[in-house]
């Protein structure tokens, strides 16, 4: 096949809707097929609106001769009305590559009202729907009613290759010395870092350091906020921050942590709790999304409230105080991780579906 791929920036952004695109691409190209990456520069959502108008992308979308277009939903803003111009041009059938809607993030009501009409538009314009979780199917198909073709796909989380046994598993959640917590997220509000900061400083009587994996360039102020807050409530000798890892640098991190804990204001999946549970980590994630897909509340981690630091604090406490219960839960997660999808499994599922789509 040969497939156009719309993004915004580059493919190696690190983020979890540009991984499962990455880990899309590569298997296509382990297949033979083509795959011609068409990257739009980022900007604010307004300036997106205006690639609609766009006279070279129009053109060149419509000399392409392409078996199928995909695109990142996150593209929406600047293909919601070119797109409606290029279904009657083109024969390849458009399809597009949802993490979850930005009318699912919170924002500002009258904000959300717009992104829930021109995401609907744009979802009008689609033949088909690749979607990492039932969730996010669900919400789609809430938004402008039953679906067209679609396959819900589940990101893996056996990009880091983990090899730590049950035997490492238990001998480390068993040790003494303090709970080791860790956040793996780009430091930005939807992640909720603000939210973990929070429920910590309401345990002054528990053992813990934290380690915050993640780049502090997407949204700097929030950084600078953040750190502020963590010398004021004198915090800075139990947190330890990274920046982006990846590799073994990022392998080692979560080897060497007991539990992780993100409290995103909204996961459309959340690979990053599925590959910590590769490492035995139980996670911990609110209910906004689809977590509850990777996370059985009580068994291979906890699902609380979004912006809720006190519920989230109650439960790092718990497992603090009984390491037994951590080895449960540790071991869960393992076993969770053992029984998903790999990559290989998602991607050619994917493939699978394009196949079908182009064939009919």
């Amino acid at each position: 096949m040969r497939i156009g791929l719309i993004i915004y920036g580059s493919l190696d952004t690190i983020a979890g809707g540009y991984i499962y695109d990455r880990q899309l691409v590569a298997y296509l190209h382990s297949q033979r097929d083509e795959v011609e990456v068409i990257s739009l520069p980022w900007s604010n959502y307004g300036r997106h609106l205006s690639h609609n108008l766009s006279r070279r992308l129009y053109q060149r979308l419509c000399n392409a001769s392409f078996d199928v277009l995909l695109q990142d939903e996150l593209n929406h803003p600047s293909l919601f009305w070119l797109n409606q111009r290029l279904r009657h041009r083109v024969r390849y059938p458009i399809v597009a590559i949802v993490h979850h809607l930005r009318s699912s993030e919170a924002h500002p009501a009258w904000q959300n009202r717009f992104y829930r009409w021109v995401e609907r538009h744009y979802l009008t314009t689609l033949d088909g729907f690749i979607f990492n979780s039932q969730t996010t199917c669900d919400v789609v198909e809430g938004l402008q009613g039953q679906s067209r073709a679609n396959v819900v796909a589940y990101p893996a989380g056996d990009r880091l290759q983990p090899t730590l046994a049950a035997e490492a598993i238990a001998k480390r959640a068993l040790s003494s010395g303090p709970l080791s917590i860790l956040f793996v997220g780009n430091v930005m509000a939807r992640k909720g870092l603000h939210i973990l900061l929070a429920a910590l400083s309401r345990l002054p009587h528990v053992d813990w350091r934290l380690d915050v994996v993640g780049s502090m360039a997407v949204d700097p102020a929030y950084t600078r906020l953040l750190k502020r807050e963590v010398e004021r409530a004198d915090l800075n000798s139990k947190i330890t921050w990274h920046n982006s890892l990846s590799g073994t640098a990022l392998q080692e991190r979560f080897s060497h942590s007991h539990l992780l804990v993100v409290p995103s204001s909204y996961e459309g999946f959340g690979i990053v709790y599925l590959e910590g549970m590769g490492f035995g980590l139980p996670a911990i994630a609110t209910t906004a999304g689809a977590a509850h897909e990777i996370i059985t509340h009580g068994k291979n981690g906890f699902l609380v409230p979004p912006e809720d630091p006190t519920v989230l604090s109650e439960q790092i406490e718990s497992l603090s105080q009984n390491r037994q219960r951590l080895l449960q839960m540790s071991l869960a997660a393992l076993q969770h991780y053992q029984k998903h999808p790999s990559w290989t499994d998602s991607m050619a599922k994917i493939r699978n579906f394009l196949q079908k789509l182009v064939d009919s």
